[in-house]
């Protein structure tokens, strides 16, 4: 229960701080979500390649692992197309500007567009963080500090997605609190996430290195084929590059703590 409890908290305190934010500065918080974004995806690079595929390799083959990786991915680029049918984008593509990122079909010109595009954020993300609660319930299972250290890198992950859910709600008419509230609330999915990874986990030593490796794709999809891209596009600068590498060294030094 302290594993699915701890799950629920990466996601609702990272999304709700990421929202709360947002509620406070506004637009001011732009140029800031494009650091969050990329030192999210270093820190999210460092879990995966210094912490999960090693931890999967250790409880199963090679083939195993790679196995994971590719279901991972393969799971989350699955997601990501229906997101993309259901905003009316067709092929995914990088977008122009700010508005954009949140997968709308062009420029956001008015308020229902706005809000529209709000909402499919919240239920996205919240579909986003339930591999995230997969991989920390799976660890937290097998090694409970491993899992914390994961519950506090996931939750400063999840700080620019609370910000992409409340920055277009308010801008579409929507009261700040209930903007935040509604941050706070997509991040319970890594609660069942969470569950599921204690589940998946403790059937045999094969499917726990499957839950660690399937979470590891995904997120590696997360940061080269979302994150990153979408970081270079807003900053139109090598600083995206240059933040996820501190990211990264920064992901190392929590590993070890």
């Amino acid at each position: 229960m302290q594993i699915i409890l701890m799950s629920a908290l990466a996601g609702v305190a990272g999304t709700g701080l990421g929202g709360l934010c947002t509620a406070l500065f506004g637009r001011r918080m732009e140029k800031c979500t494009c650091v969050f974004l990329s030192l999210a995806g270093g820190v999210m690079t460092s879990i995966v390649c210094f912490e999960l595929i090693p931890e999967a390799n250790a409880h199963a083959s090679m083939g195993v692992t790679v196995a994971g990786l590719a279901a991972g991915v393969l799971l989350l680029m699955g997601l990501n197309t229906l997101l993309d049918r259901l905003s009316n984008v067709g092929k995914s593509r990088l977008h122009k500007n700010y508005e954009e990122f949140y997968h709308e079909g062009g420029v956001l010109a008015n308020q229902e567009s706005l809000l529209r595009s709000g909402w499919l954020m919240f239920f996205v993300i919240g579909l986003h963080n339930i591999p995230e609660g997969l991989v920390i319930g799976a660890a937290g299972s097998h090694e409970p500090r491993f899992g914390l250290t994961l519950a506090l890198m996931l939750a400063l992950h999840n700080i620019p997605e609370g910000m992409a859910i409340a920055a277009p709600l308010i801008s579409g008419g929507m009261g700040r609190a209930k903007s935040v509230l509604l941050t706070f609330l997509s991040g319970l999915t890594t609660a069942l996430g969470g569950a599921a990874g204690v589940l998946i986990g403790g059937i045999s030593k094969t499917a726990l290195a499957l839950s660690f490796a399937a979470a590891g794709g995904a997120m590696l999809y997360a940061v080269f084929g979302e994150i990153l891209p979408q970081s270079i596009v807003m900053s139109k600068s090598r600083l995206p590059t240059i933040v996820l590498l501190a990211g990264i060294v920064l992901g190392m030094l929590m590993t070890k703590i």
